[in-house]
């Protein structure tokens, strides 16, 4: 793909007006309690709530937090994070609410991050029964494809709060700690990543950007990568110009990460489906720190 030279051809491409800008200290949430007390506090607040939520924790489902405000915030925990020796974090991208959690934005079960992370501890615990899986919807997405998703805004704002997540949760846990960023969500990844030395995988599904421009700027964890042939990130343009877009993709040449194979991703929202070789290849790097996939390999 071409790149374009200027800040103008990404607004161009994006052209939704930019929302306002959110701050992660006024939105910083309470220190995460004991996890089994976390869980009730917030099944209690969700059959508060009403449905669909009190049905969520009337099904013995396990939440981390749980906000309805806005477009909502929530942590769906799957497995023992108690036992644990190996945890996966999902963050999702833009779009993502509260009440689309569960069911997926426009009803497409795939784009769910409850969904998502449901099939990735599904596959995971057919190999291996100590490990859990955090669908972390922790802050407030862009909403469209727009001028905010272009910017990182929202990102930074992020990243602040899933550093401070992955804080609270290494402090009760010793497990290995995998971070999984799919679209705008990998940029909070990046920029979360450097400050969480004890991470050890980043991994990017479909990403538009990391907020660096080699994976060596990120801390010191393993960067792995997927870009589907058919993911329409690739039309975004790879320019950062006053504050404007999110520059370098993790799957361009140059960047330093593992390539991930995406077999059978079918677009952009496809890469933690049954059957993707993708999904695979997350469950080896969660699993072993590496997928077990011959068409693996570095971006040099």
């Amino acid at each position: 793909m071409r790149i374009l030279p200027s800040a103008l051809a990404l607004a161009l491409l994006l052209p939704i007006p930019v929302s306002a800008p959110v701050s992660a200290a006024a939105a910083a949430p309470a220190p995460l309690p004991a996890f089994a007390e976390a869980y009730r506090e917030t099944a209690v607040r969700m059959l508060a709530t009403g449905c669909p939520y009190a049905n969520w924790a009337a099904q013995g489902r396990h939440f981390l937090f749980f906000d309805p405000a806005g477009d909502g915030r929530t942590a769906e925990v799957f497995g023992d994070l108690a036992t644990a020796s190996r945890i996966a974090i999902l963050v999702p991208g833009v779009d993502t609410t509260l009440e689309d959690f569960d069911r997926g934005l426009g009803g497409v079960a795939r784009r769910a991050p409850g969904v998502q992370g449901r099939t990735l501890y599904q596959q995971l615990s057919k190999r291996d029964r100590n490990v859990a899986v955090i669908s972390w919807l922790g802050y407030d997405p862009p909403e469209g494809v727009g001028l905010a998703a272009a910017t990182y805004g929202r990102a930074e704002a992020g990243a602040a709060l899933l550093t401070r997540f992955v804080r609270d949760v290494e402090r009760q846990s010793s497990a290995t700690i995998t971070l999984i960023g799919h679209s705008y969500g990998s940029l909070v990844v990046g920029l979360a990543a450097s400050r969480l030395p004890q991470v050890s995988d980043v991994i990017a599904l479909g990403s538009p950007g990391m907020g660096v421009s080699h994976a060596a700027d990120l801390g010191g964890a393993r960067v792995w990568s997927a870009l589907a042939p058919q993911d329409w990130i690739r039309r975004i343009p790879q320019v950062r110009l006053f504050g404007l877009g999110l520059g370098k993709r993790p799957s361009s040449a140059g960047f330093g990460a593992y390539s991930l194979p995406t077999d059978g991703v079918a677009g952009h929202d496809y890469y933690l489906t049954e059957g993707s070789a993708t999904l695979r290849a997350v469950t080896d790097v969660v699993l072993s720190g590496g997928p077990r996939h011959e068409s693996a390999g570095r971006v040099s």
